[in-house]
């Protein structure tokens, strides 16, 4: 379900306040391989699902940074914003990565608006995001992540 903000500034209702989840989204290993080839990053427990078997988590994995980002597609599934001009992704202020997305799983991200804060020509945006990985016990990110929209 999408939840839209009439304005930049109907923001400061929603702090605090959870948002909602996006919808599930499946990680293929086609998702993964094109990830490792835009960063460089080819290591087996990701690209090798041969090997990566006989890892330390029974099978491929995908990059912690990858599901990082999938954070501004999923908000925007999550979260539809009117009366901005343009909006940025300004930065984070904390990441982990508690548990694995393993290859071939469905993940999703829940959204609550952290703070709100107003800036010059708008609002600074504080969002905790939890992505979770279908029928798994721990998250496998937690990040808190700042967004800036302008009037």
């Amino acid at each position: 379900m999408t939840t839209t903000v009439a304005s930049i500034d109907a923001f400061h209702d929603l702090a605090g306040k959870q948002i909602g989840f996006s919808e599930w989204q499946p990680v293929t290993q086609d998702r993964v391989n094109l990830f490792a080839d835009a960063t460089d990053d080819h290591q087996w427990i990701h690209v090798d699902p041969e090997r990566a078997k006989d890892g330390p988590f029974g099978g491929a994995i995908a990059h912690g940074y990858l599901t990082l980002s999938l954070a501004p597609v999923l908000l925007n599934k999550v979260l539809k914003v009117d009366g901005m001009t343009f909006g940025v992704n300004y930065g984070a202020n904390k990441v982990r990565f508690p548990s694995p997305v393993p290859v071939g799983a469905e993940l999703r991200m829940g959204v609550t608006v952290a703070g709100v804060e107003d800036v010059e020509g708008g609002v600074q945006v504080t969002y905790d995001l939890v992505f979770e990985v279908r029928d798994a016990p721990k998250p496998a990110c937690v990040a808190q992540v700042v967004y800036r929209y302008y009037r």
